[in-house]
């Protein structure tokens, strides 16, 4: 039998006449072969502890992603784990999108600690000097003031009234008060410090700061994935707290919130550390701390995501705010676990976010949707990343405050000091 066929075939009158002729030959096609590098893959394994191991591919991680919601082209994190997987290192910059928000971990079904493989990455980064311009920049920043702001050491109180902080003393001080570097230079998040201060001064809490002794978090390196410098700056602040004899430590940013509770080794075995609105929401259900009426405001709470997510706080600050008279608390369409990133974590703080593509410009608009005249935080760089938004967005009449802030808003007879038996 031949195989051309190139007889007419009988057709109803109203179809066209089809002639068959040789069938096409198959096109060649070149497929690019994928070799594995074993040491790479080696190296990878020990950087990430096989965390990405566990991941089966599914796919949730880039589904939950929020640069989905800002661009055409999601950050596809699977292909991410997939390729840590295999040992493949391509130092693609998609690699320095991710904000650690931990919204793919929470519903990651196999529990994969995706934020630490991407560091891990980064790591291999920074080691075959594919990391982003500046950023280099912000690690000697570290390194010579102590500080990612660029600011010299000697100004690290200059944010505070005169008399108003008093050196750690053991002896004399339940709380070591860390104040941060973002809350110390930055000149917006200095007012949450006062503000912070002004609320512990009304409850009668003792504490101290370390003043210009005090050591840089790391934070900043450790998201950036330079693990090597973080350590030695995790073990030189560990040996100040020691030095110091520091049992309680109250903190201001989730960064450092986060990083000494999740990343210093067994720092929080012998220091209890609170967010400062664990220790505000004690205060007050223990009646040491009343908080006067604010001007009637409604009011809208965004889950900073190291806090929420990453270590599970998401009572304390709606307490506080709860306490306040004449606040009506109302909740965003994403809220709690499911709370939309503002942009700065993952050292993005420190990258450029093109315009358009900034998660906290659907943020303040959720907060308008709902009717809300501000909304309220408790991070530095969220306060930063919302103001932003709203800025851009021309939204005057939205004020984003911190949680600390909003307390002492009706400043002459906001706080009302309660007895301290």
């Amino acid at each position: 039998m031949s195989d051309k066929v190139i007889d007419e075939i009988e057709l109803p009158a109203d179809e066209t006449r089809v002639l068959m002729t040789d069938p096409p030959q198959s096109e060649t096609v070149e497929l690019e072969a994928l070799v594995l590098d074993d040491e790479l893959w080696d190296q990878l394994i020990e950087l990430t502890g096989g965390a990405a191991a566990p991941c089966y591919q599914c796919g949730v991680c880039t589904a939950t992603c929020p640069w989905g919601t800002v661009r055409e082209e999601p950050l596809s994190v699977r292909t991410m784990m997939r390729q840590a997987q295999l040992g493949l290192f391509d130092g693609n910059e998609d690699l320095w999108l991710c904000t650690a928000c931990k919204q793919c971990e929470v519903y990651c079904p196999r529990g994969v600690p995706i934020a630490d493989v991407f560091r891990a990455l980064r790591q291999l980064a920074w080691e075959r000097q594919q990391v982003l311009e500046g950023l280099p920049n912000v690690l000697w920043s570290v390194y010579w003031n102590n500080n990612p702001l660029f600011q010299p050491p000697s100004q690290r109180t200059a944010w505070a009234d005169n008399g108003q902080l008093h050196d750690f003393d053991p002896a004399e001080h339940e709380f070591l008060l860390y104040v941060g570097c973002t809350a110390s230079y930055d000149r917006r998040a200095q007012n949450v410090a006062r503000s912070v201060v002004k609320l512990l001064n009304a409850s009668g809490v003792k504490y101290g700061t370390l003043g210009e002794g005090e050591p840089c978090c790391g934070e900043a390196v450790l998201s950036m994935g330079h693990s090597p410098y973080f350590e030695e700056l995790a073990a030189k602040a560990t040996s100040i707290f020691q030095e110091q004899k520091v049992k309680k430590m109250v903190v201001i940013s989730p960064h450092c919130y986060d990083v000494f509770q999740n990343h210093y080794g067994e720092l929080k075995d012998t220091v209890e550390i609170y967010h400062y609105t664990q220790l505000l929401a004690e205060l007050v259900e223990s009646g040491r701390l009343e908080l006067g009426a604010s001007p009637e405001l409604k009011a809208t709470f965004h889950d900073p995501c190291l806090l929420g997510r990453g270590n599970n706080e998401y009572e304390a600050p709606r307490k506080v705010i709860g306490a306040i008279p004449s606040i009506e608390l109302v909740e965003m369409e994403h809220t709690g676990i499911d709370s939309l990133c503002c942009g700065g974590g993952g050292g993005r703080m420190w990258m450029e976010t093109e315009a358009g593509e900034r998660f906290s410009d659907l943020r303040v608009q959720e907060a308008v949707d709902i009717g809300a005249e501000v909304v309220v935080t408790a991070c530095p760089s969220c306060i930063a990343c919302l103001e932003d938004s709203a800025k851009a967005q021309g939204l005057k009449d939205l004020r984003v405050l911190d949680v600390a802030e909003l307390a002492v808003l009706g400043q002459d007879g906001a706080l009302v000091e309660a007895a301290n038996d």
